[in-house]
């Protein structure tokens, strides 16, 4: 059975989207998905589904809806997509905490780079559906604007790494 990490848009950010992971984790198995954990408090589970892994985002982007009233957006990458996202991760100089990985719901557009704004210096490579950006000052007090990270969620490398390192686990049977 295939291995899938969610990360959702707006849980547990500002105040918005608040759903306790212990919330999460129910949902993902009243959905029928097995070896349901989560890890931190931004809304990231690592899970097995018979789905696709298009509909296992479609359902549970659709339970989060009724619960939340609004959908907040999944996106759904399989354990191997994910190991691929880390090890394909640029600016190897960069602190892994000030690298984000942007998540978006299909392929970046080709010229989505085109109307970024990055006065702090901040640096950003696409990749299929992923968009990766360095924030030299951090994300916090940057003022990059980058449109195309709209309809997307980011974490950090650490965070992959570890989710990465989870979904393996899972994989082989941990």
């Amino acid at each position: 059975m295939p291995v899938y990490v969610a990360l959702l848009r707006a849980i547990n950010v500002g105040g918005t989207g608040a759903l306790p992971m212990a919330e999460l984790k129910a949902i993902c198995e009243g959905l029928g998905y097995t070896d349901v954990r989560t890890y931190i408090q931004s809304g990231n589970v690592v899970f097995r589904s018979d789905d696709s892994e298009k509909a296992a985002g479609e359902r549970l982007d659709a339970a989060l809806g009724e619960k939340l009233g609004k959908k907040p957006g999944v996106m759904i990458r399989s354990s191997k997509e994910l190991q691929k996202i880390v090890a394909g991760a640029p600016f190897p100089d960069a602190k892994p905490n000030f690298l984000l990985v942007n998540f978006l719901p299909e392929a970046a557009p080709k010229d989505a780079l085109e109307k970024m704004v990055a006065p702090d210096g901040e640096e950003a490579e696409i990749a299929g559906s992923e968009i990766y950006v360095h924030y030299p000052i951090g994300s916090g007090k940057s003022k990059l604007k980058l449109p195309a990270l709209k309809p997307g969620t980011s974490r950090n490398l650490n965070t992959v790494r570890k989710l990465a390192e989870m979904a393996a686990a899972m994989e082989d049977g941990g």
